[in-house]
């Protein structure tokens, strides 16, 4: 099963930081699961711009029923691009990672253009999860997510930050059961 993680953005995030996560995930997720982790461009400065055709580019290259992983605003840009009628991949799951909420109530953007609804089909499995310790992304973020994706599974993991402190045993078990 093939599963393409997106990374966040930030000075060295793809080596330094998330490189960890896509480490947890594929030792968690074990041998029947092919693990993507392109690395985006500009990761200092992430921009949807930027990012959206290279997350295309990637979804492209998929088989429908693949999982796709975002963490932090990659996790945002990813569910972004999903919401873009021109991309005709079909995921199975959809798992935000720390994901920034833009619009009313949360983060603002420059580049994304907010949506009043977040339509994903139905028939689209969602995880959102958040560390209880997170201190980038307010826990309010994923009470947004929870009523503007109500097909999502909103989790808060004890104990945990903005990393899930480099922890994806959870993810991975949802995952399976995809």
């Amino acid at each position: 099963m093939q599963v393409l993680f997106i990374q966040g953005g930030g000075k060295d995030v793809h080596e330094a930081w998330d490189r960890k996560l896509v480490d947890s995930l594929t030792r968690e997720l074990g041998s029947g699961y092919e693990v993507r982790y392109p690395r985006m461009p500009n990761e200092d400065d992430p921009s949807f711009t930027s990012w959206r055709p290279a997350i295309v580019k990637e979804l492209e290259a998929l088989d429908d029923g693949a999982i796709v992983v975002g963490h932090s605003v990659g996790a945002t840009m990813l569910l972004y691009t999903l919401l873009d009628e021109t991309v005709h991949v079909k995921p199975a799951a959809l798992v935000l990672i720390a994901p920034p909420f833009v619009g009313e109530g949360g983060w603002p953007s420059d580049d994304i253009e907010v949506r009043s609804q977040l339509a994903l089909p139905t028939q689209l499995r969602v995880f959102v999860y958040r560390g209880s310790r997170d201190d980038t992304v307010p826990a309010s973020h994923a009470q947004l997510y929870a009523k503007a994706l109500p097909q999502a599974t909103v989790t808060t993991l004890p104990d945990r930050d903005h990393q899930l402190s480099n922890d994806l045993r959870d993810v991975a078990e949802d995952i399976r059961t995809v």
